[in-house]
Formats: structure tokens, sequence, C-alpha cells
């Protein structure tokens, strides 16, 4: 059996930041295990790529676990995709690219209910240490991260954005802002992204690849975990499988957890950590009756409203695609090197709402109608589209991820229970009329014509409420299945050690108690940043 001083179980916007960070010191021995393969493919490196993979399924099962929901009963049954990566980075090496921390609320909320070390004056430090923004160091940025966070060139964006913002600002009274990442995030701005020189700024490029020549690190790709090894309480190594073989190592000093919302978990309780009755149903000895894994799974969702748009710069044309994939490999800094989303807003839904609650994406696209749950390639308007994406970024609903199985490679049954409490409902009839108002303001009259989808006729609430169960669409951030705290349900200590198990850890989004408003990846990453210096220091 290999013996190594710390094992770390997902290559992902945590796992990938904490092997590379303990590897740092050359005395140490540090095994990361992938379940997927390599990211070293223009799927992944190209940010332009990343509307092919997720429209051609069978582009996609390369780097995806091919997740779906159990049906959805409050969505009319329906089974969505639940994206997940499955590749050196994890879902940094498929997502969107955009980077958004959340509100400044969210961490000190998370600090109020017990989880010491994790206000956000706490936190910044991590994020500016991951992070290279193209304005240098600041109050709110690093400088010289490993991270490349950007923005778009002002000339190439389409001029619907532009107006959007205007607009927005108008109707929501928020100012138009520069960053939603510094001392305001009620505005209406364009994103930043965490691409540069036209090469997805992923946690495999940034940080597993620059660490694989050090002595100390390994990494194994195509390696399933089918489960911790616990001895007298400890957590001592993984078993794992490979094509060729099972296979087991040991971790003298920690084994760390970052497989995800969906992952963590699901090992947690292959090991014999979790609810003592759902484990002994699947003939699984139980180490530690934990009832809080799996619990608490919670996720945005959002609702799009397509319409035409002569002003929008893109069309969704497979010539539209493949010519921007040509202009830059060719001469560059062109759409096809940067993420797809270019302006948004934050406002509130209502005006005693004390932050935030609505997420505005666009996409100077048309969206898929009416999702994207079936295995054929769902319809889209092909003509100069702008696509206005209601988000809930608070939900009220919470699900569960359960065990189906004993068998490590059987996929779990994740429900997120999505639209469950009424109010998330509620939410989007304000929020899609907040949209549909801001689109209709003066300063989009040249820029936006007819509603497509789901279409102006759609008014009352009932109306609404049937478009909202058949498109509403997660934006892939589920959360809180490990989550910490300090109350019987938590599963792991604001330090992030699972309750009841010596030398163990999880680290990545499953941990949060509850889900940041914004786009998840970056605060992922600050945890392993977070992780990681946590652990280095108590090794002394």
């Amino acid at each position: 059996m290999n013996e190594y001083d710390y094992i770390v179980v997902g290559s992902g916007s945590a796992g990938g930041i904490i092997a590379s960070r303990l590897s740092e010191d050359p005395a140490v021995r540090v095994l990361l295990l992938e379940a997927g393969g390599s990211d070293r493919t223009t799927l992944v490196r190209k940010p332009g790529m990343i509307s092919l993979v997720h429209q051609v399924k069978q582009l996609k099962k390369n780097v995806d676990w091919g997740f779906t929901t159990v049906p959805q009963r409050y969505m009319n049954g329906r089974r969505l995709p639940y994206t997940r990566g499955k590749v050196i980075g994890g879902s940094s090496s498929i997502n969107g690219m955009i980077y958004l921390r959340g509100h400044r609320d969210n961490y000190d909320s998370w600090a109020a209910e017990g989880c010491e070390g994790w206000s956000y004056e706490e936190v910044l430090p991590y994020f500016k240490m991951l992070e290279s923004h193209e304005d240098g160091e600041t109050r709110y940025h690093g400088g010289d991260g490993p991270i490349r966070v950007t923005r778009h060139p002002p000339e190439q964006i389409s001029p619907v954005s532009n107006a959007f913002l205007r607009a927005a600002s108008e109707v929501c009274s928020v100012p138009i802002g520069d960053d939603f990442n510094a001392d305001n995030q009620e505005c209406a701005a364009m994103f930043h992204m965490s691409s540069a020189d036209g090469v997805r700024s992923g946690v495999g490029e940034c940080y597993i690849h620059p660490a694989l020549e050090r002595p100390g690190f390994h990494v194994e790709m195509r390696a399933l975990v089918h489960r911790v090894l616990i001895e007298n309480g400890r957590a001592v190594g993984v078993e794992y499988s490979q094509p060729n073989g099972v296979h087991r190592a040991r971790a003298t000093r920690e084994v760390i957890l970052s497989g995800g919302t969906i992952g963590s978990p699901q090992i947690l309780m292959l090991s014999g950590v979790g609810p003592a009755d759902r484990l002994r149903a699947h003939g699984i000895d139980v180490q530690v009756d934990l009832p809080g894994v799996g619990q608490n799974l919670h996720d945005h969702l959002f609702v799009p409203i397509t319409f035409r748009s002569p002003t929008a710069l893109h069309r969704g044309t497979a010539l539209h695609f493949f010519g921007g994939m040509v202009q830059e490999y060719l001469l560059g800094g062109r759409w096809f090197g940067r993420t797809v989303f270019e302006a948004g807003a934050f406002v509130k839904s209502h005006e005693s709402a004390p932050i935030p609650d609505v997420q505005i994406h666009t996409l100077p696209w048309a969206y898929p109608t009416p999702n994207q749950d079936g295995p054929e390639r769902p319809d889209m308007d092909k003509g100069h589209c702008f696509t206005v994406m209601a988000t809930l970024i608070y939900p009220k609903s919470r699900g569960e991820l359960r065990l189906t199985s004993a068998e490590p490679d059987a996929a779990p049954d994740i429900d997120p229970a999505f639209l469950r409490e009424p109010e998330d409902v509620q939410f989007f009839l304000r929020a899609i009329r907040k949209c549909r108002q801001i689109c209709a303001h003066p300063a989009l009259a040249e820029h936006v014509g007819d509603e497509l989808t789901p279409g102006a006729q759609r008014v009352s609430d009932a109306e609404l409420t049937e478009e909202i169960k058949l498109r509403a669409t997660t934006v892939y951030h589920p959360v809180g299945t490990c989550r910490m705290g300090v109350d019987d349900m938590a599963v792991v200590d604001p330090r992030l050690k699972v309750r009841g198990v010596e030398g163990l850890r999880v680290a990545d989004a499953s941990i949060m108690p509850s889900v940041p408003g914004g786009n998840t990846n970056a605060p992922s990453m600050m945890i392993g940043e977070r992780a990681a210096a946590w652990i280095r220091g108590d090794r002394g």
C-alpha cells in the first residue's frame, strides 16, 4: 500500500487548490485522486467550447458525470440535467467562467451561525490570494494569484448589453457599476471572468499543472474512490479503483474529501458516515451516525426570457460558432476566447429585501427552449437574440442526496426539491415581471424586439407559474450536503473536520451552510485556499 502524508479526493475548485498548496512543501507527499481524465483538451481550455460541450451530449460525457435529478415534483416531474465536472479541474473546467463572490452578508451570516473564521473580512484575504486581477492588487482584489480574472474588451460587447445596463439602472434605481465583487453588489455591470488570453483560467490550468514537477505531488486519474478507510475512529486512507484494478493508499496525516456537493456526501455514506438507518438499509457498516450527511441540498435556479435583438452580436448557428472559433485561433482576442456572458445586475425583487435577492444574467444569444432536459439537442432560435435570466439566488427550498446502492459507481438520488416552497415561485413571479419591465424601458427600445419565450401573452400568475415549472433550470450551483456548523445536523466543524472521525475533512461547496448570492466557483476556490491554510497550520 502506497503511503502519503495527505490524500485529496477530487481535483476540482477546492480539492485541486488544496493538493497544490500542500505540495508546495518539498517534505510533504500528496496524492490527488480524480475520477475523470485530463483537462489538456480544447473542450476545456478554449472558453468558447463550453457552449458546444453543453449542447452536444456525445462531447459532454467526456467531462461530465452525467447526473440527473430525480423527477421534480413541483416542476412537472422533470428530471433536470445536473452537470458536474468529471475531469482534472472538476467543475472549474466546464463552468461559464463568471467570477463572482456573492454578497458580504452571506459570509457574515455563516460566522453569525457559529462558523468562526468565515466572516467576509476573514475570507477576503483568501479570495485575494487565489486571484490575479487585470487591475492589479486593490482592497478587494489580488494581483499575483494563480487564477487570472479579466473583463470583456469594451469594444467587443454587444450594444444590447450596454443598453441593458442603462435600463436596469433606471428601472431598479441602482448605479451602473464596474465590479460586483467590490464595495457594492447592488448595481448593473459587466461580469468579470476567470479566463485570460483565450484560455480558461481553471484550477487544473492554474494550480495543478504548475505543480506536477514537484517530487512529492502525485496525481492519479480515472480513479473512482470507493470509500475512506477508517480504523479506530480515524481516517487512515482510501480505497479506489482504476481500469487496472482496485487499489488502496494510506494517509499518515489527513484525508480530504473534495468531491463536491454530490461526491463528498456519497463517499462519506459509502464509508459508513451518515444517517445510520439509511446506511444499514444498503448493508453498510455504520462508523459514525451523522444524520446531516446528504441533507440541506439547495441550488440556484433561473428562468430564461428571450427577445429578438438586432444589436446582439451573436447567433446560434454553426456558421457563427465555427467562424468565431477560426477567428480566435487565427487572430486571438475574439469572443470565442471569453465567457459568453456579458451584462448582469443584482437588484431587489421587492423594496423590503435587505440585500439584492435577484441576480440577472444576460446572454447576447437565444436560449434553448423550453429546457435542456431531454436526450436530444433542444431547439434554439438561430437569429440575433438577447436572453435575460431571472435568477433565484436565495432559495427557500431544501432537498437531499440519498444513496441508491452500496456500489461506488451507482449514481445517487439527487433531489434538490426545486420550488417546493411556494415562496420560491412567488419570487419568480416578481423577478420575471421586473426583467420584463427592464426590457420595456426606452433605453432598450432599439435593441429589444418581440419576446420569443415564454412569450408576451403569458402574463397572469397562473400562466407564468406554468412557464416557471416548464423552463426553470439549475445554474449548476448545488451546495450544502456536508453542512458546516456547530449544531447536531452539521457534518463538519468550522475548520471542516468531519464530526466523529479524526484525520478527515471535507472542503468544497458541500460545506456551505447556505448558498452565496452569486456564482459559486470563486467561493469554492476560496474554500480550497482557506482549508489549505488551516491544514498546514495544524501540521505546525
